[in-house]
């Protein structure tokens, strides 16, 4: 009710609810105009029955019968032209409805990161990324030191490091040539050891020999 008088004194109606009423009253029209196609359609066959009915008994009532057919179908014609009409007019309508809804999807959606922005700009960005590089060089910066003067200080020689390395470094090279020639584990017993031990003892006398060898040469 107090749509319609706004309507009538011309206020301002929402333009999709006026679209809506519009594709409404289109529809219910068109139906109107699909019964009175089918009445009419009703009324062409049972007049070219009549036409049948009387073509070699009364020829004037066939005739009459003829005519009165085609005013209903002239009169159909118009009646499918102008439903082709109001149905293209539906379609503009959703068409066009259809179109302002996905803008104004995207005019809040505009609005929306608008919002998120804010104040950020382009210049913003770059200020603050640069201000995160240097504070993550600076943090480096102050690992590094802090590592650095973690033996400040402390009185090391470093000659003498290089002595207990290269100790360190030969005594590691003697385990290891003798574990070459440690024999392997058999048994306790006196005949064992005692085999142990000469096949030692043979094993230097031919590394001492191929030795002289070598040095005979």
């Amino acid at each position: 009710m107090m749509a319609g008088i706004m309507s009538y004194f011309g206020g301002r109606r929402d333009p999709k609810q006026s679209s809506r009423d519009a594709i409404v009253t289109l529809r219910q029209q068109l139906q109107m105009i699909e019964k009175k196609e089918e009445y009419l359609q009703k009324k062409i066959d049972e007049e070219v029955k009549k036409a049948r009915a009387n073509a070699v008994s009364n020829k004037a009532a066939a005739t009459a019968a003829l005519r009165r057919k085609k005013v209903t179908e002239q009169e159909l014609d118009r009646l499918q032209n102008t439903r082709f009409q109001l149905e293209m007019q539906v379609n503009t309508l959703e068409s066009a409805s259809f179109n302002a809804e996905n803008m104004a999807a995207m005019k809040k959606a505009s609005s929306a990161l608008k919002d998120i922005h804010g104040k950020l700009t382009i210049d913003t960005v770059d200020r603050t990324m640069a201000d995160i590089q240097e504070q993550t060089q600076l943090a480096s910066e102050v690992s590094e030191a802090i590592s650095s003067s973690t033996y400040a200080g402390v009185d090391i020689d470093e000659d003498a490091l290089k002595q207990e390395l290269a100790e360190l470094e030969q005594d590691e090279l003697n385990e290891r040539l003798m574990g070459d020639h440690v024999p392997v584990h058999h048994p306790a017993g006196p005949s064992r050891i005692e085999d142990n031990r000469h096949a030692v003892e043979d094993d230097e006398d031919a590394q001492l020999k191929e030795l002289q060898a070598a040095l005979a040469m």
